[in-house]
């Protein structure tokens, strides 16, 4: 069975950025990922796929409409939990705060380091 992550920004290039990283384990079926651009579509995406087969959202901060901590917010106030991790470009303890407020499991800058990514991953699992 493979682990589904939802990967949440509006720049699309995130998608390819991801889909590269994550081949391998791709190909042999541990990780389907599915993507959003927008915190709208995110929720949507987890309506659509059942939240309880999601095992991570990973989501951008900064994003035009719904931001990623109001999308936090959402998906932390509905059942079932799902973990959720932020990402920025901007290193911002206020940001943080909010994020460690609505119950971030974990705080990634960017450019992500893949390598501690695919080792949360596999905690999760």
């Amino acid at each position: 069975m493979s682990l589904k992550i939802l990967v949440v920004d509006d720049e699309r290039d995130v998608e390819l950025l991801f889909r590269q990283r994550f081949r391998r384990e791709i190909r042999g079926g541990e990780i389907e990922l599915l993507f959003a651009f927008s915190g709208e579509e995110a929720l949507s995406v987890l309506d659509d796929n059942g939240r309880a087969d999601i095992v991570l959202v990973l989501s951008d901060i900064n994003m035009p409409g719904m931001t990623g901590l109001e999308l936090l917010s959402r998906i932390k106030s509905e059942p079932p939990p799902v973990p959720v991790c932020m990402m920025t470009a901007y290193e911002n303890e206020t940001f943080r705060a909010q994020a460690a407020a609505n119950a971030c499991d974990g705080y990634l800058t960017k450019p992500v380091d893949f390598k501690e990514l695919k080792e949360r991953i596999r905690e999760l699992a």
